[in-house]
């Protein structure tokens, strides 16, 4: 679904009101006008309703991480909460422009999976989620909540390196393919992708478990592609959520993962179908080695390859080296 074809139901934007009595907290809401659901007819209607308890400012981003210089600013300013209208990747840049201040953040969905908004019990809708935000107007409590950090980035839900983190650079590369063909163009890239580059010898690291902070490693293991996480799930399929690690929320202070020792296709069938199943784990199968209560990891690669690595969905970049850690309490967020 693009943009132009997304029709949101007016009237019921239109009668979400707010309560007069309830403190007229000041709110900025980022936007970013090119994800996928987001149009200016739709931030307009939006808007208007939330006016409706609240006095709002609304801008647009224009770049890459503009959306963290304007939180820091917004910080600085005494705004009462940011609210992220975009993606998970606008909402990534948002959280780590606020990341250890005391100004809260909140989100309305504006991308195809939303798995931050879906995490926090914010609609996936964005009517209904408008009409969550206002009832908050009432029931305002902000609290603390952990985030991943992998060197100075920090992440939200989960990020990635080797296979995944190559299938989202590719995706990146076609905005317009992402947006009308979602999750059904990442499988169609994922086969790709790892036929090309993770069939035959497809770059190796280290995991060194437990080194993240300095310390010396726990544990060290080999493997293709390593996935980490800070929440669960590790994103949506449609509908479906991605199950990955165990035992990890929002609120554990530690970090959980899982690492795929090899790209087989006698095996990538099977995993793949774990990860979708509503019984089986993925944990259980036989090529994947998983790891709870980390406080960091070190991923060294083998062979000084470059390893490629995602943050909450959005590639930001290739290096020899990627470290771990997690910043309990680092945000806070109303919702």
């Amino acid at each position: 679904m693009s943009a132009v074809d997304y029709e949101p139901n007016i009237d019921l934007v239109t009668e979400l009101g707010g309560d007069e009595q309830a403190p007229r907290r000041r709110l900025l809401m980022i936007v970013n006008p090119y994800a996928t659901t987001v149009s200016s007819r739709l931030k307009n209607l939006v808007i208007s309703a939330l006016r409706g308890s609240y006095e709002i400012d609304a801008v647009d981003t224009e770049r890459r991480d503009h959306a963290t210089e304007l939180c820091r600013e917004a910080a600085e300013e005494g705004y009462d909460a940011i609210v992220a209208f975009g993606g998970d990747g606008t909402v990534n840049e948002a959280a780590n422009g606020l990341a250890g201040t005391a100004t809260p953040l909140t989100c309305l969905p504006g991308g195809r999976a939303n798995v931050y908004c879906r995490l926090l019990g914010i609609p996936a809708d964005v009517v209904d989620a408008t009409e969550h935000l206002l009832a908050l107007a009432t029931n305002w409590h902000p609290r603390p909540v952990d985030l991943g950090r992998v060197g100075e980035r920090h992440f939200l839900f989960s990020a990635g390196v080797g296979l995944d983190a190559s299938v989202v650079e590719r995706v990146d590369a076609h905005p317009r393919l992402k947006a009308r063909l979602g999750e059904y163009y990442y499988a169609w890239v994922a086969t790709s992708t790892y036929s090309r580059r993770y069939l035959v010898n497809p770059p190796r690291f280290a995991a060194e478990l437990g080194s993240g902070n300095g310390a010396a490693p726990t544990e060290r293991l080999e493997g293709v592609t390593v996935l980490v996480q800070n929440a669960s799930p590790y994103t949506f399929f449609g509908e479906r959520s991605v199950e990955m690690a165990e035992g990890v929320s929002l609120h554990s202070g530690d970090l959980a993962g899982v690492i795929l020792k090899r790209t087989s296709p006698l095996d990538i069938p099977s995993i793949a179908w774990r990860a979708l199943s509503s019984r089986a784990k993925i944990s259980g199968h036989r090529q994947i080695q998983s790891f709870t209560a980390e406080k960091g990891l070190r991923i060294r690669s083998l062979d000084d390859r470059q390893l490629p690595i995602h943050v909450d969905g959005d590639f930001i970049g290739s290096a020899a080296e990627h470290v771990f850690s997690v910043a309990p309490g680092a945000l806070t967020i109303v919702a």
